[in-house]
């Protein structure tokens, strides 16, 4: 398990090895390196989503490290409080880019292998901290810095803590 301790409270989040294995080890080795900590939820859109994992609270990108084979085919659901990774328009574009869904996104699954079917690779899901998520979820919007619906308060990631097994 882990724990993001954030400004609005607690996420614990339990990351599925068996079946989104590279983007479970992305997700931990990102965690172990510390990546997350002061990072924000930096787009919130009610019913769908809240999107982490790459911004400071200047809303500017952090390095990550290379793209990860998109795993959206393993047959894990982009369903309520589960964790996908993010990625641009390209199917395999993921780095530290995740997001928690506010409900069954079943429009974001795995239909085929074309760049509109890969989908959106599930590889966790939130086992308590959904009250937290929820409180994200209403948070005002705006538009800043090119970027929509970004929250008007930080919602920050200010602590980290890892409880797993080395899964290297």
């Amino acid at each position: 398990m882990i724990i993001f301790t954030t400004n609005l409270g607690d996420i614990e989040i339990e990351l599925d090895f068996e079946r989104a294995p590279v983007s479970a080890k992305n997700f931990l080795k990102y965690c172990e390196d510390g990546f997350y900590e002061g990072t924000i939820f930096h787009r919130v859109i009610k019913g769908f989503m809240v999107q982490g994992g790459g911004m400071t609270v200047d809303l500017e990108e952090k390095p990550t490290r290379a793209a990860i084979v998109n795993e959206a085919n393993r047959g894990l659901k982009n369903v309520k409080g589960t964790l996908a990774m993010a990625r641009t328009d390209a199917p395999h574009s993921a780095t530290g880019q995740f997001f928690i869904n506010l409900g069954n996104n079943d429009f974001l699954d795995h239909t085929g292998t074309t760049n509109d079917g890969w989908g959106y690779a599930v590889f966790g899901a939130v086992t308590s901290g959904m009250d937290v998520v929820r409180k994200m979820e209403k948070a005002r919007t705006t538009s800043k810095m090119g970027h929509d619906d970004v929250p008007r308060e930080p919602i920050i990631v200010e602590k980290v803590t890892i409880n797993y097994p080395d899964k290297r």
